[in-house]
C-alpha cells in the first residue's frame, strides 16, 4: 500500500495522509462523493483524539459484533462510498468471514456510482454485490439511502452500517433490525441509536471484526449469546466519550 502515496512509512502521519489519498481517489473515480471529503476530516479529528488507535471499549463492542454476525440468520455489510474508498478487501474478508451479504446504499444516489462501487469491491474479491435492485423502502426516510434491496438490508436481521446517516440508522432500529454502527464521533446519533456502537476508525474496526469472528467460529451459540448480553452499549459510549474528553492529543 506504500505505493499508493509518496510519503514514507516512517512518516507520523502516515496513515492518515494515506487514507486522505484512497478518500481523494475514490472522489476522481466516482465512488465517493465530496461530501465524503468532508466527513472523512471530521472523522479524522475524532480519531486523533483518540490517539489513533483502538480503545478497550471498542475492542470489545467489535467482539460483540462479531458474535452478533456470527448468530445473525441473515446479516448484511451496508457499504458507502467513503467504505468502498477506505476497505473494500477488508470488507470482503468481513462478509466471507461471518456469511454476510453486500449492499451498496448511498445518500447522494445514482446508478452510475452504484455500478462503479460494485465494480470495484468485485475488483477485491466480492462475488455478489447488492443494492442495484433497490426494490424495498426503509419506512420513514425520504432521500435515497431509503432504497434498498428486498433480499439484502430490507430483510436482514444483521446489519452493519460503518459511516452512517443517523436517520437512516434510526429507521433500521424501528424495523427491530440488530444495527452495529462504527463511528468516530460517540456523539453523533448513529451510535447513539445504535444495538452496538463501535467508535473506532473504520480502517481498523473492520478488520478487528473480522479477527474476533475467526477467533469465535468455533464458539457455542449460547457462548456467542452471552457475549451479546454482557455488552452495555451505553458503558462503551460514555467510556469513549470520556477518552475523547481526557485526550492530551
Amino acid at each position: 500500500m506504500s505505493d499508493e502515496v509518496d510519503v514514507p512509512e516512517s512518516h507520523p502521519r502516515y496513515h492518515s495522509l494515506l487514507t486522505r489519498h484512497r478518500i481523494e481517489a475514490g472522489v476522481e473515480t466516482g465512488i465517493t462523493s465530496q461530501q465524503g471529503l468532508i466527513a472523512q476530516g471530521r472523522g479524522e479529528a475524532f480519531d486523533y483524539l483518540l490517539g489513533e488507535e483502538t480503545i478497550p471499549s471498542a475492542d470489545r463492542a467489535a467482539r460483540t459484533a462479531a458474535a452478533a454476525l456470527l448468530r445473525a440468520d441473515k446479516p448484511v455489510l451496508s457499504v458507502n462510498g467513503n467504505v468502498a474508498a477506505l476497505v473494500p478487501e477488508e470488507t470482503v474478508a468481513l462478509a466471507n468471514a461471518v456469511d454476510a451479504d453486500i449492499e451498496v446504499n448511498l445518500f447522494n444516489r445514482t446508478e452510475k456510482r452504484i455500478e462503479r462501487i460494485a465494480d470495484h469491491l468485485g475488483a477485491h474479491g466480492a462475488e455478489e454485490v447488492k443494492g442495484l435492485t433497490a426494490d424495498a423502502r426503509i419506512p420513514g426516510i425520504d432521500h435515497e439511502r431509503a432504497k434498498v434491496d428486498s433480499d439484502g438490508i430490507y430483510s436482514a436481521d444483521v446489519v452493519v452500517v460503518p459511516l452512517e446517516d443517523g436517520d437512516r440508522a434510526e429507521a433500521l432500529g424501528e424495523m427491530d433490525k440488530t444495527e452495529i454502527v462504527i463511528d468516530l464521533n460517540p456523539l453523533s446519533r448513529s451510535p447513539q441509536v445504535a444495538s452496538i456502537p463501535i467508535i473506532d476508525n473504520v480502517v481498523r474496526a473492520i478488520p478487528n471484526i473480522t479477527e474476533h469472528a475467526h477467533d469465535l467460529k468455533s464458539r457455542s451459540e449460547p457462548g456467542l449469546h452471552s457475549i451479546i448480553e454482557e455488552f452495555d452499549a451505553d458503558t462503551a459510549l460514555r467510556e469513549a466519550e470520556r477518552t475523547i474528553r481526557e485526550s492530551d492529543n
